[in-house]
């Protein structure tokens, strides 16, 4: 097994030509072939107590690979051979003492690291200056911040819990973050519908107010316009329920009764919007890759949402948190919808929690329709119009039949 990764790293460099030629290295095919099996050997010699026959055969292969980038490096200080040789010995090793899969496991991605050498730079070359920053950042929020925030809760009602909070805000500044990623791949010109799907998966709401906004009453741009709101607004119900599975299987569950309906009509509406898109357009809904202030304030409504939520179930018991639902599903359903499934700590409480998200998103698609006929013009008013109506009848009759 370990002359065999070796034999394939040992491919690898042979078929790129870093063993032939003036600039060759030190190995290719044969040399890491039999550096795998002495690394095997020297790992079985190990598992049966000759410490110091495995110790000498490793320090011999490890000198021999350092002597030669040491006179490669002359001509040229790439270390890649080396470090593979090193791996090659390492994943021998382990081979050697029985775990075949892990060393199987390590030999694959390192050959695959090398064989798609130019893809992986031509990836790196794509990344914008400010997606890099965010991508660290966001790493940062995740690994560095999040582990340091205390528990809680602290105060009344259900109290504050910063962890929980921050945890809230990693999730939205990564679903932004998401399609920032995905547009970036994708492509911004790609029409109005795909770019309200991708801003969708941030908020439909944005989309709606930025789309409305345009007063556009060519058709050409009218249709794709407004075939971009139901996008937006359809990829609201798949992103909600990803939210609520993601904090609480059981509600994300619960909430399919109501959000499969719509979600159908929206996509049949889409598809047929993805006909006539048009391909001029590019329409950037995320421009701030991690939209960490609008992540922010997400938190803080939702601690708040958290506090309304307890006092209107202390004071009105299942009613008041429907209510509640409804109320608050008119300033922001990501909040509601996770408030929900925070709220939802038991069996009897998930009927409830989830008709109560599906009254919030019934009352936010009111306020878009709102935006679209207020702000709308000419077919783009009438389209977007007619097609969050339907998106509302649907929501409204899974809401009337599912409970």
């Amino acid at each position: 097994m370990a002359a065999v990764g070796g034999a394939a790293v040992g491919v690898e460099r042979q078929w790129s030509g870093h063993a032939t030629g003036p600039a060759s290295r030190f190995a290719g095919i044969r040399t890491f072939t039999l550096l795998g099996g002495l690394s095997g050997t020297a790992g079985w010699f190990w598992t049966h107590e000759f410490q110091a026959v495995a110790a000498i055969l490793l320090l011999g292969a490890v000198a021999l690979v350092v002597a030669g980038y040491v006179a490669a490096s002359r001509r040229d200080p790439d270390a890649t051979t080396a470090f593979a040789a090193l791996i090659v010995l390492a994943s021998g090793v382990l081979s050697g003492s029985g775990a075949w899969v892990l060393a199987s496991g390590i030999i694959v991605i390192t050959s695959i690291l090398l064989v798609e050498k130019s893809r992986l730079h031509s990836l790196v070359a794509r990344i914008p200056d400010v997606g890099l920053k965010a991508g660290f950042r966001f790493a940062l929020m995740a690994v560095v911040i999040l582990p340091l925030l205390p528990e809680g809760p602290y105060g009344p009602f259900g109290g504050i819990r910063p962890r929980e909070l921050w945890t809230m805000v990693l999730l939205c500044s990564g679903i932004s973050f998401l399609s920032y990623i995905i547009r970036s791949f994708w492509g911004a010109g790609q029409g109005y519908v795909v770019a309200g799907a991708l801003g969708g998966m941030v908020s439909s709401t944005n989309v709606t107010l930025a789309f409305s906004r345009r007063r556009d009453d060519d058709t050409k741009t009218g249709i794709p316009l407004a075939i971009g709101v139901i996008a937006a607004s359809t990829m609201q119900y798949f992103r909600v329920v990803g939210m609520a599975t993601f904090l609480n299987p059981p509600m994300g569950q619960a909430m399919l009764t109501y959000v499969i309906p719509p979600a159908v009509v929206g996509l049949a509406v889409c598809t047929y919007g993805l006909r006539s898109r048009s391909q001029e357009s590019e329409v950037d809904t995320t421009a701030n890759p991690l939209q960490f202030g609008a992540a922010l304030q997400m938190a803080a409504m939702f601690q708040v949402v958290l506090f309304l939520v307890e006092v209107a179930r202390s004071q009105w018991g299942q009613t008041g948190l429907v209510a509640a639902g409804g109320m608050l599903g008119l300033t922001d359903v990501d909040a509601l919808v996770i408030s929900m499934s925070n709220a939802a700590k038991s069996v009897e409480q998930l009927p409830t929690a989830a008709l109560a998200a599906a009254t919030g998103i019934l009352a936010n698609n009111a306020v878009k329709l709102g935006v679209v006929v207020v702000l709308g013009r000419g077919q783009f008013r009438t389209l977007a119009a007619g097609g969050l109506c339907l998106l509302g009848i649907a929501t409204a009759l899974a809401i009337a039949f599912g409970r």
